[in-house]
Formats: C-alpha cells, structure tokens, sequence
C-alpha cells in the first residue's frame, strides 16, 4: 500500500538556548513526518528534547535552523499565508488536563468556544449537536457532563474533554504530549484506545509523546528515540523495539519491568549497559552519520 503524503513534516529542524553562558541543543537536526491514518512516538526520557519538538510544531518556538512543513509548503514566509487554519489543522492535548482547562467555565463552555473560533459558521441547533457529537465520540454523556466544571470531573474525564476540545474543530494532526502520565494506571487505557480509535476513524496523524515505551508500542506503528536534542533511533515500532541497535535504546528498554522474566535474571543487553554514563556521555555527542539496519528502521552510530 502506497503512503499517503504527509499533513506536517520537521525537515532538520534546530533549536539552541543560552542560558547562564551555556549553550543547549534542544532539538538537533529533528527530521520526520506526520501522516494521515498513522501515530509516531517520539519516546525519551525528560529533558531529551521531545516536547521542544512539540513547542516548535505549535509555533510557541521558531526554529534556529530547517523546515517546518504543512502539506508540503514551508510554514516561515509566504507559502502558508493563513495561520489561522493551521492552527485548526494541527491541536495538541496536554499532560496536565486540570491546568489546560479554565476551572471557572463550565465544560460546554470548553467545547463550544473552539467551535466559535474556528467554525463561526456553526450556530444553533447545529453546533448543539456538533458538541454532542464530539463527546460522544470521546465517550462522555453530554447532558451529563456539559453543565460540570472541571473540578467536578475525574482526572480520565478531564482528558477527555481535552481531547474533544481538540476534535472540536476538526483536526488533521493531533500532538499527545504525556497525555496519561498523570492519570490514575486504571483509567490510561481507555486514553490510549480513544488516541486509537481517533486515528482509525477520522484518519488523523497523532504524535504520540512519551517517557513510556510501553504505552509507545500500544499506540504507535512508528517510533523515534530522542536524547541530548537528536533522534539516535527510529523505525517501525516493532522493529526498533524487537531488535534495538542504539545503545541509548537498549538503556530505555532496560528499564522496563518485564513480567516474564525471574527476579535477577540479566537481559540480552545487560553486558553491555555497565557503564550507563558512557552511554550517555557518547549518546550525547552530534551523531551525523544515519545507517539504515533494516528496512525502515535507522540509527545513528555512536562516535567510537
């Protein structure tokens, strides 16, 4: 099957902060692709450069150095004249989806005012039910939940509503940045299916943002492994995590518990983890060089 074009792509994307005489790479040529129908993880620990990644797709940063590219055109200078309608096209839900919602407003008033914005168009009859219709597909009663405020609502309801705020206005591109690291272990999976569901059913390109690898492989067909502002890894999912060639990698899937395996018992890749802060010393380092050890699955070679 042929892929579909990208909505949003990062084309050696930089940024760099001074900060108290030091310098900060924060994203180091970021390259890759959003496409309609598909979830990309970009996975690494806090502080990897991630949701830099994310400000820089919301256009809170500019970049220092390469594209950012929204149906093919470049968004600096004359290509994309109509920044309203990227920002329609492209929503982000938050981590915190008690301190992304105004607690003096009613949730209607949360879902109704992006309809307002972006839809003005919409009024009446139909936008009550367009509202309806966008809780309902997150899974929330409408009469309910509507006339609620957001301390009323539990932390997973919150996040709904996040979510529905940003299919309010009919999005192509969805950034999840942490969207359930503060949720309850018993309430993330309904998250996640919604994030799945969301993509299956309206065809959106969802960047899924992560410290977890394991909500990552649920979520996502294609990964990417951040650290230090580069992509020292990335692929298919199964791929990139069946068979980690970076060694920053194999230090991230080290730390996931595995069930199956007897307390004590070493992984494959242990032997080779001793020295962590070598790992991230080297990791850390400009990688220039890409070698490609599989079809689609990429890496960036540690400096020897």
């Amino acid at each position: 099957m042929t892929e579909s074009a990208p909505i949003l792509a990062l084309d050696n994307v930089s940024k760099v902060f001074h900060r108290g005489g030091s310098t900060v790479h924060a994203a180091r040529a970021v390259s890759f692709a959003l496409h309609p129908g598909r979830t990309l993880a970009l996975v690494g620990e806090s502080g990897s450069g991630k949701t830099t990644a994310a400000r820089l797709i919301m256009r809170e940063y500019r970049p220092d150095g390469g594209r950012l590219l929204f149906r093919g055109e470049p968004i600096e200078g004359s290509a994309v004249r109509d920044m309203k309608a990227y920002r329609s096209a492209v929503q982000m839900v938050f981590q915190d989806p008690f301190s992304s919602l105004n607690p003096v407003h009613t949730i209607r008033y949360h879902v109704e005012r992006p309809m307002r914005l972006h839809q003005p168009n919409l009024k009446g009859a139909a936008r009550d039910a367009a509202i309806a219709e966008v809780l309902t597909r997150v899974k929330l009663d409408p009469p309910l939940i509507l006339p609620k405020y957001p301390h009323e609502l539990s932390g997973g309801q919150r996040q709904r509503i996040s979510i529905a705020r940003a299919l309010a206005v009919n999005p192509e591109v969805i950034i999840a940045d942490e969207p359930t690291s503060m949720l309850d272990v018993s309430v993330r999976l309904g998250i996640l299916n919604l994030l799945n569901d969301m993509k299956r059913q309206l065809g959106l390109a969802v960047l899924y943002i992560t410290h977890d690898i394991a909500t990552a492989r649920y979520v996502a067909e294609d990964i990417m492994v951040m650290y230090a502002g580069q992509i020292v890894e990335w692929g298919a999912t199964e791929s990139v995590l069946g068979n980690p060639q970076h060694p920053y990698t194999r230090l991230l899937l080290s730390a996931v518990p595995d069930p199956d395996r007897p307390l004590g018992e070493e992984t494959r890749f242990d032997h080779e983890l001793r020295n962590i802060r070598a790992i991230r010393r080297q990791s850390a380092i400009e990688q220039p060089e890409v070698r490609e050890i599989a079809p689609n699955h990429f890496i960036r070679p540690m400096p020897d």
